[in-house]
């Protein structure tokens, strides 16, 4: 299913990791890799919060 990019607060709350310009979006907003991005996921999962915390603490 396309993500729906109407849906803005639900993209502001979750990384869908599976998404090329999110994964780009998302890296370039908490200044990081990709790579760094899914490791991040993959240790705590889509929510944002947790994934900064993550990033912070790594």
């Amino acid at each position: 299913m396309a993500d729906d990019k109407s849906q803005t607060a639900a993209d502001r709350q979750r990384i869908a990791i599976d998404e090329a310009y999110e994964r780009r979006d998302w890296a370039k907003s908490l200044g990081t890799t990709e790579d760094k991005l899914r490791e991040a996921v993959q240790a705590v999962g889509n929510s944002a919060d947790k994934v900064r915390e993550y990033l912070q603490s790594h």
